[in-house]
This record gives structure tokens, C-alpha cells and sequence, in this order.
């Protein structure tokens, strides 16, 4: 029998490897051992979210950030970046729309942009509490002071997604320049989580000098931290940055690697990615196949979401939000799975 196979099973059956079978079930991984892992993961996901995927109205709110990372196409050395801000009332207006079309969470995603000051950021995220209390209120805006995440947490503020990148020190200085830290990144997690957020982290797969030992270091660290919910997506190149030549991650291993976690953390909120549907075109309906049950339309004007390219040819930056939330539906139900109107918890503990 195939031995990558078995492992596969044994992984189904105890929902746990040791490294070096993790290793062994991503290097030697074939389109058998794939299949069986996707089936199981979709099994699991059924098992605790049924065929119910979760949409979060993401509103890219700003494009500035005093970061200056190898990878992103808003990193702060990039000039030829249309640069933007929302305005409180831009973004409440995104709001509004997103609830009549049915969203109950939305993500207020940005860069690292100090104009967004706690009390700017308090007084948005309390007049989204106050007109959409039955909602809850993601923040995704990177590493900021535990006492303005406590602030934000305290205005109304349930959720913050702050993507780790990578599990390891060493490749994490490879993708960020000297001033960025990885103890630190690893820092605000671990408050987030104290404050008492439902925090979300998250990697790229393929990311220059990326090796298997890295990618089983992400699912331990995933399994250690435990968090509620998790967002990978592959690496894709943006022209103006130092990776541009770089060669992207495959749709391929991003969902390998999907079903992976879902079979390790079967109750986790695990996004079908923008990227993932950049990298193939129906990458997010595979990914719900493979075990993800959240998806992240667009509900930014837009106006500005050719301005947010955090990477090429991404996808969804001309559509209204109505129109996508449409495309999406049916999109989803090709894979026999429905839209869920409700804030869509992750049932992590």
C-alpha cells in the first residue's frame, strides 16, 4: 500500500504526527494521498460547521504602512503606490451595505498606518458598535501597543487577525527588513489572546526560503497557539518589491497544506484566501473543498481596491459589492455549500 497514504490515515485517526511523518506526508505528498486528505477535511469541517460557510465584509480602510516588507506591494518604500484613507463615514457607508447584503462580521483591514491613532481607531470601531450591534467587528491593522489593543478591544472590538508570516525566526528576518521583529509579532499574539480577542494568525506557502521544516514548524506553532481562526494563502509576487522575481506558491500546496490543518485543528475558522483564487481560478471553491468554510468578499468602494495590491492580478478589485457577493453565492453553491447569515464564531475554545 502507499506509505505516504498510510500516514495520511494515521493522521485522520489520531489527528497528530510526529515531525519527521508531517515532513515525510508533505515532501512525498502524490495526488492519491491528496485527494484522501481533502475528502477527510471536508468530512471534518461538515462534522462541526455542517455546509455552512462564513462570509466576512472586508473593508481595505487604508494603503499606508510604515512597514517596509520584502513582499507586500504596499510596503512603505514602494512609490508608485496610489496611496488612500477612508474616512470614518466611507467606512460606515461599507458597513451599511454589507449588512443589507447580509454580512453580520466585518473586517477593517490596513497597513501599519499611524494616522490611524488609537483615538481615531476607538471612535470608528465604537460607531460601528453602536450602528451594528449584532455584528462583530474584525480588526486587522498589525502590531500596535497592548494598551491600544486593549482600547480597541474596549470600544468593540471582538476579533483582530495579524498574520504571523512565518513560525520561524530565521526565515522571518529573510522576509522582513531589521526594524521588524519576530519575538515581537509573536508578542502581540500572545496579548490579543489575553485581552481576550478571537485571534486569528496566519503564512504564506512558498515564500522565498521556505523549506518543509518550515511548513511542519507552522502546524506545530498553529497547534501550540491554538487560535481561533487561521489564514494561509500562497506567496504571490508583487512587481515593485525586492521579490519580484521571485517564483510564487502553487495552488497545489496551499490546499495540501488547508486540509492539513483543518485535520489538526478541526474546529478552527479557516478562510478559502483572495490569493488562493488569484493563484488558480476556482482556488476558493477548491479550498472550501479541501476544508475551509470562510470566505472575505470585497465591500471596500471601488474606487480604491486597485490601490490595495498587496500583490499582481489580484482578484475581485473591479466588482461591486453586491456583484460579488452574487458570484460568490453561486460560487459556493457549486460545491454543494450555502452563504451563513450570522457572525459565524469559531467554535475554537
Amino acid at each position: 500500500m502507499n506509505e505516504i497514504l498510510e500516514l495520511a490515515e494515521k493522521l485522520v485517526k489520531q489527528q497528530n504526527l510526529t515531525d519527521r511523518e508531517l515532513y515525510r506526508l508533505i515532501e512525498e505528498r502524490d495526488e492519491e494521498t491528496g485527494k484522501y486528505l481533502e475528502e477527510q477535511a471536508g468530512k471534518m469541517r461538515r462534522l462541526y460547521y455542517g455546509n455552512q460557510i462564513y462570509i466576512r465584509g472586508l473593508i481595505e480602510f487604508t494603503n499606508y504602512c510604515k512597514n517596509d516588507c520584502y513582499y507586500c506591494g504596499i510596503r512603505c518604500s514602494n512609490r508608485k503606490a496610489e496611496r488612500y484613507r477612508l474616512s470614518r463615514e466611507e467606512i460606515l457607508s461599507c458597513c451599511k451595505q454589507g449588512y443589507e447584503l447580509g454580512f453580520r462580521t466585518f473586517v477593517l483591514q490596513g497597513g501599519e498606518d499611524l494616522w490611524y491613532d488609537d483615538e481615531r481607531l476607538c471612535d470608528i470601531v465604537r460607531t460601528i458598535r453602536n450602528g451594528f450591534p449584532d455584528c462583530a467587528i474584525t480588526l486587522s491593522c498589525g502590531e500596535r501597543s497592548r494598551e491600544s489593543y486593549q482600547a480597541l478591544f474596549d470600544a468593540g472590538a471582538n476579533r483582530y487577525l495579524l498574520r504571523h508570516e512565518t513560525a520561524d525566526e530565521v526565515h522571518y528576518r529573510r522576509l522582513h527588513p531589521a526594524g521588524m521583529s519576530f519575538s515581537h509579532r509573536m508578542a502581540c499574539l500572545r496579548q490579543l489572546k489575553e485581552i481576550g480577542y478571537q485571534v486569528g494568525c496566519g503564512f504564506m506557502v512558498g515564500t522565498p526560503g521556505q523549506t518543509i521544516e518550515h511548513l511542519v514548524r507552522e502546524l506545530r506553532f498553529l497547534q501550540s497557539f491554538r487560535p481561533h481562526m487561521v489564514g494561509i494563502g500562497p506567496f504571490l509576487p508583487h512587481r515593485d518589491t525586492p521579490f519580484r522575481e521571485e517564483a510564487g506558491g502553487t495552488a497545489e500546496l496551499t490546499l495540501y497544506m488547508l486540509s492539513l490543518i483543518r485535520l489538526l485543528l478541526p474546529k478552527v475558522l479557516l478562510p478559502a484566501t483572495t490569493a488562493l483564487g488569484t493563484a488558480a481560478g476556482d482556488g476558493r471553491e477548491r479550498g472550501i473543498l479541501a476544508g475551509a468554510n470562510v470566505v472575505m468578499p470585497n465591500l471596500s468602494p471601488v474606487s480604491v481596491r486597485k490601490k490595495y495590491m498587496l500583490y499582481d492580478d489580484k482578484i475581485c478589485t473591479g466588482e461591486e459589492s453586491a456583484q460579488c457577493v452574487g458570484c460568490l453565492s453561486r460560487r459556493i453553491a457549486s460545491v454543494g455549500c450555502e452563504i451563513a447569515v450570522s457572525r459565524g464564531d469559531s467554535l475554537m475554545q
